[in-house]
């Protein structure tokens, strides 16, 4: 079974080739995009069942580790897999519709379909990856499809956003790349479960720098504060869909990539203080933003950045239980963050803007879209017994077992930004739904085809919150297993040596190392004809 590794980044880019050869038969491309990823689904929903055994690992062309590329899928992998997958097929739905309303002013389908499955593939692969440079390529794929989406229809505003966005990641990727040298330079190695053995052996100031650069690339792409400036100016110019999918996964990518690196790599706990208070200043700064906002799209991408805070936060307590409720806010995040973007684009689409000003009367000309909003933007704030409740109370629990200064300083932080949270939300609801327009509402409706899949991202939100007791379970494992880091090392590189594959290159020299320690200390060494031979 471990060719279903390979399958979540494959197929999407088999479906990409596809897509781009049918530019010519957009409803074909509909059909490629649409199956590609529900075939995608269904494989990450077999692999989430199936590494409860163990990981499972694909050495890519047969090249074992450490030598070759290796496709590692454990528990927090294929969890992130799942959610992720299941919000890029219903954004994809939604985009869909949006184009069909549009018509002729819609996404241009020839180019937008080939870029969306590649932007799946891409998050796939970083998930999947099991050595930093395949991590750097999954952010690279991520890089050059994104900036394809966020500047679709070339207005001069959108470019300018996605210049921004392009120069910020191409800093972040410079700094991961520089990160990948100095790592190789110092361990000779990129394969990630091989660094979990070599790291601790180099002296500690120099695992200090390593681990500084990782976090500095990670925490660009994350948005974690001083690190997220850009993230409120370049997302919402974009068009719905791309937005929500870029809330929704994008930055969790980040997190991800922060989650695998300073737990498997750098477990001692060194900078946990500095992430603390990374953490702390990124949920307080990123809703004070927020506050501030008139403009709904602007408001949730604030909201986007604080909350990334409390991912930060479980990661920094250094337990199974942060982990653990780290894990399940990330994947609660994704399903909540994705769903009020893609309401947001309902908003602008029936109230003809954004801004909380210009808009309002809406709870009387659509109900329907008052509740769609209402019910995440609730779970968002962490109304009890939703999934962000839930999330925040795994938070203060581990926080309150850890006990210490800072570990209460973010409890507070996290409690004030919790309220302020639902002030916004409660703000942008009562300007946009509750109070009377200024204007009278432009003449159009919300295309069922895009409330459908909107609607399917909040019931997502909401099954979550249903299932929420095994959901945490399985984070807890997965908290556990990447705590103990054994079951990921062990399953790359059985007995701590070389993975499965067959790199007969290496197998060779293998067998020649081994027969050179059999031979007596006195043996003469081999000719050169004698080796060529």
């Amino acid at each position: 079974m471990t060719w279903l590794v390979a399958l979540p980044v494959v197929l999407p880019l088999i479906g990409a080739g596809f897509a781009l050869a049918l530019a010519r038969h957009p409803k074909v491309q509909v059909i490629v995009s649409v199956t590609t990823l529900t075939v995608v689904l269904a494989v990450t929903v077999v692999l989430l069942v199936h590494v409860n055994d163990g990981p499972v690992v694909l050495d890519v062309g047969s090249w074992a580790a450490p030598v070759g590329i290796a496709l590692v899928g454990d528990r927090l992998a294929a969890l992130l897999l799942v959610v992720s997958v299941a919000v890029t097929l219903g954004v994809l739905l939604y985009s869909l519709a949006q184009g069909i309303a549009d018509g002729d002013e819609g996404a241009p389908v020839a180019i937008y379909h080939p870029t969306f499955l590649v932007l799946s593939a891409g998050v796939s692969n970083a998930f999947l990856a099991g050595d930093l440079f395949n991590l750097y390529v999954g952010f690279e794929i991520l890089l050059v499809s994104s900036f394809v989406l966020i500047t679709l229809s070339g207005t001069r505003e959108r470019i300018r956003a996605g210049t921004i966005y392009v120069v910020v990641s191409l800093v972040s990727s410079i700094v991961f790349l520089t990160a990948i040298a100095l790592v190789y330079a110092a361990v000779g190695t990129v394969n990630l479960a091989q660094l979990a053995i070599r790291l601790p052996e180099i002296a500690p100031g120099t695992q200090t720098v390593l681990q500084l650069m990782l976090l500095v690339a990670f925490g660009i792409k994350a948005a974690i504060f001083p690190l997220s400036a850009w993230l409120p100016d370049s997302y919402p110019t974009a068009p719905a869909p791309v937005t929500a999918v870029f809330a929704g996964l994008l930055t969790k990518v980040g997190v991800y990539a922060v989650i695998r690196t300073q737990v498997l790599l750098f477990p001692g706990g060194q900078l946990d203080e500095l992430l603390k208070w990374a953490a702390l200043a990124t949920m307080v700064v990123g809703i004070l933003g927020a506050v501030a906002q008139e403009d709904i799209k602007r408001l949730l991408s604030f909201t986007l950045v604080s909350h990334i805070g409390f991912m930060i936060w479980g990661i920094a307590t250094s337990s199974e239980a942060g982990l653990s409720a780290a894990i399940f806010y990330v994947t609660h995040h994704i399903t909540v963050q994705t769903s009020l973007f893609l309401i947001a684009g309902l908003i602008e689409r029936r109230g003809g803007t954004t801004s909380l000003v210009r808009l309002g009367s809406l709870a009387k000309a659509a109900p329907l879209l008052a509740v769609l909003y209402f019910v995440p933007a609730m779970n968002l704030a962490g109304i009890p017994p939703m999934t962000g409740f839930l999330g925040k109370a795994g938070l203060v629990q581990a926080a309150a077992a850890e006990g210490g200064g800072m570990s209460y300083a973010l409890i507070a932080g996290g409690l004030v930004t919790s309220l302020l949270t639902l002030y916004a939300i409660t703000k942008a609801w009562n300007m946009a739904f509750w109070q009377e327009a200024p204007q009278p509402l432009p003449e159009t409706t919300t295309p069922r085809g895009m409330v459908l899949p909107a609607a399917g991202m909040v019931v997502l939100s909401l099954f979550l919150a249903v299932v929420a007791g095994p959901l945490y379970g399985y984070t807890d494992r997965a908290a556990a297993d990447l705590r103990s880091r054994t079951p990921y090392i062990t399953a790359v590189l059985p007995d701590f040596e070389r993975g499965t594959g067959e790199s007969s290159d290496v197998a060779q020299e293998g067998e020649r190392r081994e027969d050179a320690e059999d031979e007596p200390e006195d043996a003469p060494l081999p000719t050169a004809t004698e080796e060529a031979s």
